[in-house]
């Protein structure tokens, strides 16, 4: 199963990580690349992004790093003319950019809400709105959003913004990808569940609300939500991202694959 994305380019949007360790978007560039892909890691940060771009050169893989606020079509605009201008062509966009701003309707700004929609959905729509006409010139391609199993239901923590983005995100993904089939872009969604991954971790109030600010307590209670006994990590989220970026899904789009230890099945 080696070399499964050998000869295509990948372009992953978040993919630094905004603490020690390992997150989604830097795991799947990571991956992608140990799988063949040139790899363009995008991200605000632009230090993070080349942490994720050493660490696959460091293994002989290609990799671009660049900075880009994906809230921004111009900045998007530019990821894509370097991608090309390296590689010359984009076969793969991974949609990782997300954050957890905690608060119901009633706690919630409205500025906040503008903020959340803006990084977590807005992103998503700009990147696939640049990216798509030159997949469909190409002859296709594969998109992967990552969305969330709060898109699904309630999981115990009030973050209004958070959980309806990433609700908006799977029918963008549905009907996104129900447009543009007969072109062979395909766009597919991941669900990841309660995951220990570095954003979990540092996400303002989610440590308060699930244990008065203890993180490790924290980390115990999400494990003890899941069936499985124990959270995800960032690796489970990029092996489902790599499957649906190869030609072994190439018949596979428009679904929500949920990545999450049972989770959801839960009463």
């Amino acid at each position: 199963m080696a070399q499964r994305l050998q000869g295509k380019t990948a372009v992953v949007m978040g993919a630094g990580s905004v603490g020690a360790g390992w997150g989604n978007g830097k795991a799947a560039a990571v991956l992608f690349a140990r799988e063949g892909a040139s790899v363009v890691c995008a991200d605000i940060n632009l230090e993070a992004a080349q942490e994720t771009a050493r660490l696959i050169q460091g293994e002989g893989g290609q990799a671009l790093a660049l900075r880009a606020d994906v809230t921004r079509l111009a900045d998007i605009a530019a990821v894509q003319r370097q991608a090309l201008a390296a590689f010359g062509k984009v076969d793969i966009l991974n949609n990782n950019v997300g954050i957890v701003s905690v608060g119901g309707v009633v706690q919630t700004e409205e500025s906040e809400w503008d903020r959340v929609y803006a990084i977590n959905l807005k992103s998503c729509f700009l990147a696939m709105k640049q990216f798509i006409p030159a997949m469909r010139d190409q002859g296709g391609g594969s998109i992967i959003n990552i969305s969330s199993v709060a898109s699904l239901r309630y999981t115990g923590v009030p973050y209004v913004t958070y959980s309806t983005t990433k609700a908006a995100m799977n029918h963008m993904t549905r009907t996104t990808a129900v447009e543009y089939a007969r072109d062979r872009v395909r766009v597919n969604a991941i669900l990841p569940g309660l995951m220990k991954t570095p954003m979990v971790e540092h996400a303002a109030g989610l440590a308060v609300e699930y244990a008065g600010g203890d993180v490790e307590a924290m980390w115990r209670e999400r494990d003890g939500q899941v069936p499985m006994g124990h959270m995800g990590d960032a690796w489970d989220v990029a092996h489902a991202a790599l499957y649906l970026a190869s030609d072994e899904s190439r018949y596979v789009t428009g679904i929500e694959l949920v990545v999450d230890g049972g989770f959801t099945l839960k009463v």
